[in-house]
């Protein structure tokens, strides 16, 4: 089970680096999620990842204190606000529209008052 954790978290690893250059992938959900995975891995790999810069400068301050710089945030609401307002214009189910509008609502309500801003 270790090894898939492994696997799973470099995959998810070079996703996040994708998602740096190409600015549709979201790069800290999947960050997370390869963080996680390097912890339920290998300890040796879980260390390495929590020194190198990608995690420092993107998740270090977010998994310490629930908080995140202001350009951080600010970066993420308007790149998921962006996916999920053409979501809402290609979908033609009107529930489902509506579903992701409450999405992004609470989106906002979480960045602005659950996550602390640095």
């Amino acid at each position: 089970m270790r090894y898939i954790y492994l696997i799973l978290a470099f995959i998810f690893l070079s996703i996040s680096i994708f998602g740096i250059v190409v600015p549709i992938l979201p790069t800290t959900p999947f960050l997370l999620i390869s963080s996680v995975c390097f912890a339920k891995g290998s300890n040796k790999f879980y260390n390495w990842f929590i020194n190198t810069n990608i995690y420092k400068n993107n998740l270090k301050d977010f998994v310490l204190n629930r908080e995140m710089k202001a350009l951080t945030k600010i970066y993420l609401m308007f790149l998921s606000s962006f996916m999920i307002i053409i979501s809402i214009f290609i979908v033609d189910i009107i529930y489902l529209k509506i579903m992701l509008f409450f999405i992004d609502l609470f989106k906002y309500y979480y960045f602005l008052f659950r996550i602390k801003t640095i």
